[in-house]
């Protein structure tokens, strides 16, 4: 099964959101393979958006992600990447489709309440930056049994 690498970002968490957005997933049938709720540091956060950090918008996107706590996550399904990025909706809310996680939940780009890896090789650079190789669990999952055999 493939992994894909998801936040909710620090305005989902601040609003409630946590359990809905996981609950959503889950219910995709996506496993959690790791989970944590976790400041995100400068460091970090260039990391992760190391393609933006000459752009004249990562000052506000830099002081966005480090406002406050994220849960980051592994998910791991079928076409995992593909499934998160379909939920999840239109980078910009305004073009998401009602359903996914930004339609429903955001209204502007700057506030999109949640990242999800655009690519297998983006997902593995972002797992590597937010997670430990034994903090990436492999378990049973026992809906992957009546949803893809």
């Amino acid at each position: 099964m493939e992994k894909t690498f998801a936040m909710i970002k620090p305005d989902a968490v601040q609003r409630g959101l946590v359990g809905t957005i996981i609950g959503r997933y889950e219910a995709k049938g996506l496993r959690i393979a790791g989970m944590k709720i976790m400041q995100v540091t400068d460091e970090i956060a260039k990391q992760h958006y190391a393609e933006h950090v000459e752009k004249p918008f990562f000052p506000g996107l830099l002081q966005y992600i480090t406002s406050g706590p994220v849960v980051a996550l592994v998910l791991e399904g079928k076409n995992a990447v593909e499934e998160v990025r379909k939920m999840n909706g239109a980078t910009n809310p305004l073009n998401a489709a009602c359903g996914t996680i930004r339609g429903d939940f955001a209204q502007e780009v700057g506030r999109n309440v949640v990242h999800g890896s655009d690519s297998v090789a983006s997902a593995a650079r972002e797992i590597a930056i937010y997670f430990g190789e034994d903090e990436v669990l492999e378990y049973d999952h026992l809906p992957a049994k009546w949803m893809f055999e």
